[in-house]
């Protein structure tokens, strides 16, 4: 006989003798979750960064039910939690890691700081070029992100600053109308993020899966891919849609300029290979086992790799400046970069474009689901190199929410574009030992150098080699290798999966990862709506048979009719409608008011045809739900003893229905 099975679950509003208390620091033990009494403890993970309660009774007086003390002393109680010193701490992670902080860190920090600041420079020009915007914008997205997040972010490898698709996002979403649209729209991804994290609404994520996430990564580095195709041939058109780019590409075949297409070339094939060259290992493979000429060495090798997009880009430049001295130009330059730091100023709230003026609500109305899509797709960004680079230590996903949203609206004061955590960079820093996030300060103060002393020399950049630094890189971000997977583990996971890849590749990225998410949920409700009932013929240990029907999960109104005729069907057919049928309820963790009344209907259809039907193992809230609608005739039971009565009860009844109808037949034939 199946036994009763508590669970770990969030706390819910139910009957039964339950109670929430917070999960403590030590790992719980899933196998003993019930008091001494027999009540059901409920642990609940929203708590469980807060102070564990040392009693049942501590607990009580701590957390103020905020229907009996009402709302000023739910909010007191929530106050004086957040006050606390611990508290505090998690929300300003620099506290944490600062009274720890040595010398070995800061050198460590720095190493690491400079590494990423070499690779972030020529990434924000392209990645500007990308948002369609000035150059210069690339750069003013990159500084006060990482000093802000210095100061509130959790993770010592996330390197915040602008990324490929959050400059495609910006891209499709400011629909050309200029960078004040694009700082504004970092504005309110950062006030998104924020409250995202205030109100804990992190489990929207959640329902980005992981097919939906590799859909929308492999189209969006395509697109950024196509986009830059007409930069390496030197074609200057308009047009960011991948049909329409590729249309125009075609078209424009013969005017492709020769000496911009082979240095793209050139360049791209330069990049691969000095990627590939921090594969390369003089020595033995354990660093410890190297010698002295082998050690530096392998970390000379590390470095020139790492600082490839720096080195091609600062190769191309100067071919580009030696050929522009003699009077040649035959590279497409990036041209003029506003040098000097950005103005700190309030982030636009209004813009005119041209003879038009957009207002606050225009400029909303412009961006749209963009609103929501950036920033969600920014926290998604950050939250998988946290989550990388974690080495199995809790991530604060809150917290990181908060940090992004902080970076943004601060970023936004300075003329930035959105900004989030790069994946390419992330592992770059991890790479280099990075040790805090007091890293990202050090490549803070390099790109604010840039601004402010090589900016002149940026005019020299030909376009082609921006393009080849984008290409190299978003290349490997189209995740073939995930179909595979996905094939061997559940074909139906390349449904959402090539939807959103073909909706974001066709349409548009936002609306595509919304159709991701919406086919997603579909079969989350297709699941929930018709669950797997398994039906058997069982034997008391009394040596009575009866009908066991058991749902492999929770009732709800998609589910409830449906399962009710299982059971119906199952009780007619297998069960010659006499057989008692019992609902074996361990799997039902939650139900609501129309599987209530489903279960009611049911109980009825069987009375009415004087076959028994008991529940089993039914959780204490769960009854509480069924008598809501006052059902006649509701049994349940949760050991085998009381299983047992009931179907010696039921038998009983069984055999003297049949007796009388017996001897109804018997009376009737003598008539």
């Amino acid at each position: 006989m199946p036994t009763s099975t508590d669970c770990l679950c969030d706390s819910q509003d139910g009957g039964g003798s339950t109670q929430s208390v917070a999960a403590p620091d030590a790992p719980a033990d899933p196998q003993n979750n019930t008091t001494d009494d027999g009540d059901m403890i409920i642990l609940s993970l929203e708590d469980e960064k807060s102070p564990p309660a040392n009693s049942r009774e501590d607990l009580i007086e701590e957390k103020p039910d905020s229907v009996d003390a009402g709302v000023g002393a739910w909010l007191r109680h929530r106050l004086r939690r957040s006050c606390t010193l611990k508290n505090v701490r998690r929300k300003v992670p620099c506290l944490e890691w600062g009274s720890r902080y040595n010398p070995r860190w800061a050198v460590a920090d720095l190493l690491a700081g400079i590494t990423v600041g070499l690779t972030v420079i020529p990434q924000a020009i392209a990645y500007a070029n990308i948002a369609g915007i000035s150059p210069e914008y690339g750069l003013y997205s990159s500084f006060v992100g990482s000093f802000v997040y210095a100061v509130f972010g959790s993770c010592k490898d996330s390197p915040i600053g602008p990324t490929a698709i959050a400059a495609i996002l910006t891209r499709e979403n400011i629909h050309g109308l200029g960078p004040q649209v694009a700082i504004f729209l970092c504005l309110i991804s950062g006030v998104v993020e924020l409250l995202m994290g205030i109100f804990q609404l992190g489990f929207v994520i959640d329902f980005i899966s992981g097919p939906v996430s590799v859909g929308f990564t492999s189209a969006a580095a395509i697109i950024i891919a196509t986009t830059q195709v007409k930069d390496i041939m030197g074609l200057q058109m308009p047009g960011s849609k991948f049909i329409e780019v590729w249309g125009q590409i075609v078209m424009n075949a013969d005017d492709a300029r020769l000496c911009d297409t082979m240095l793209g070339i050139i360049c791209i094939f330069s990049l691969l290979l000095l990627r590939k060259l921090k594969d390369l290992r003089f020595g033995p493979s354990d660093v410890s086992e190297q010698n002295f000429w082998q050690r530096p060495l392998n970390q000379a090798v590390w470095l020139v790799s790492t600082a490839r997009n720096i080195i091609v880009v600062v190769a191309c430049s100067a071919l580009a400046a030696v050929f522009h001295k003699n009077g040649y130009h035959p590279f497409l330059l990036t041209g003029e970069v506003k040098s000097g730091l950005p103005p700190v100023q309030p982030p636009p709230l209004s813009t005119t474009v041209g003879n038009q003026t957009y207002t606050f609500v225009d400029m909303l109305s412009t961006i749209g689901s963009g609103c929501f899509v950036v920033p969600l797709l920014a926290i998604l960004e950050n939250i998988a190199i946290a989550k990388a680079f974690s080495d199995g230590k809790a991530l604060d996903a809150t917290q990181e929410m908060i940090a992004l949203g902080l970076c943004n609206i601060a970023s936004s004061f300075v003329g930035s574009m959105p900004v989030t955590g790069a994946l390419s960079r992330g592992a770059v820093n991890n790479a280099s030992g990075v040790m805090t996030p007091f890293g990202g300060v050090y490549t803070g103060i390099l790109v604010i150098l840039s601004l402010q002393y090589f900016t002149p020399y940026f005019y020299f950049i030909p376009r082609t080699t921006l393009a080849a630094v984008i290409i190299a890189a978003v290349i490997f971000m189209v995740e073939f290798q995930a179909v595979k997977p996905m094939w061997k583990t559940k074909k139906s996971d390349l449904v959402p999966a090539f939807a959103t890849f073909f909706s974001c590749l066709l349409i548009r990225l936002e609306l595509g990862i919304l159709i991701g998410m919406v086919v997603n949920v579909c079969y989350l409700l297709w699941a929930s709506a018709r669950p797997k009932v398994a039906v058997e013929r069982m034997k008391s240990s009394s040596g009575l048979e009866y009908l066991l029907v058991t749902p492999d999960r929770s009732l709800s109104f998609p589910s409830v009719e449906y399962v009710r005729a299982l059971v119906l069907k199952a009780g007619l057919k297998l069960g010659d409608s006499y057989l008692p049928v019992v609902v074996e309820c361990r799997h039902i963790q939650a139900a609501d008011y129309t599987s209530a009344e489903g279960v009611k209907q049911m109980i009825e259809d069987f009375h009415r045809r004087d076959q028994p039907i008991m529940f089993y193992h039914v959780k204490p809230k769960i009854v509480n739900i069924f008598q809501g609608v006052n059902p006649k005739g509701f049994r349940y039971c949760n050991n085998e003893d009381e299983l047992n009565e009931m179907l010696k009860e039921c038998a009983s009844k069984i055999y003297t229905f049949h007796q009388r109808n017996t001897q109804e037949d018997s009376l009737s034939a003598v008539d």
